[in-house]
């Protein structure tokens, strides 16, 4: 009967401790992450959309277990075909709902965008390019569209990994997305 006690105990005492590191910290968190992204240029001469590497900046607070809310840096990489290019950038905020299960939250966000794409393209006459080593444009446009997400966190105490998908409704940037793997830090 002592055995039985002793161990039971044990394994409260056990789970008291462990707790606290698996779960959901509320408050001002940090991060960074690395994905592919999709992105490219649409207007009345150019429609492409090419893939690459990208990263963001990640600042957020969550207030409660099931409500946060992020901005974002985004650097969606370069995309190109042929001698046209696009680079875009953006800032991004959202509200986010969490549904906190036991080490995992699972999130979806929304909010608004702000991007900008600086495109370099070979100079088109009569619809026929340029030769690009001739001369090239160069020009950059800008919007402001709506922004959603997707996610899913692992915690580990402080630190979260985190797997998500966030996508723009920017149609003339070809409607950038990215897919990333990041780290967010909480700091309580």
């Amino acid at each position: 009967m002592k055995i039985r006690a002793l161990g039971f105990t044990t394994l409260l005492a056990l789970a008291a401790t462990a707790a606290p590191a698996f779960a959901v910290d509320k408050g001002f968190y940090v991060g960074a992450a690395l994905g592919q992204t999709e992105s490219g240029l649409r207007n009345s001469d150019f429609n492409f959309k090419d893939r690459d590497q990208g990263y963001k900046l990640i600042a957020g607070i969550r207030m409660l277990g099931v409500l946060g809310v992020e901005l974002n840096y985004v650097d969606l990489g370069t995309s190109s075909v042929g001698g046209a290019s696009a680079k875009t950038k953006a800032a991004d905020g959202f509200a986010m709902v969490f549904l906190p299960i036991p080490l995992v939250d699972v999130y979806g966000k929304a909010g608004l965008v702000s991007w900008k794409t600086d495109v370099s393209a070979p100079t088109l006459v009569g619809g026929i390019p340029v030769d690009p080593a001739v001369t090239n444009q160069r020009y950059r446009t800008s919007g402001s569209d709506m922004a959603y997400g997707a996610g899913v966190q692992l915690h580990f105490g402080s630190l979260s990994a985190r797997l998500e998908y966030d996508a723009f409704d920017a149609k003339e940037a070809a409607r950038p997305n990215m897919l990333s793997l990041g780290l967010t830090y909480t700091f309580l």
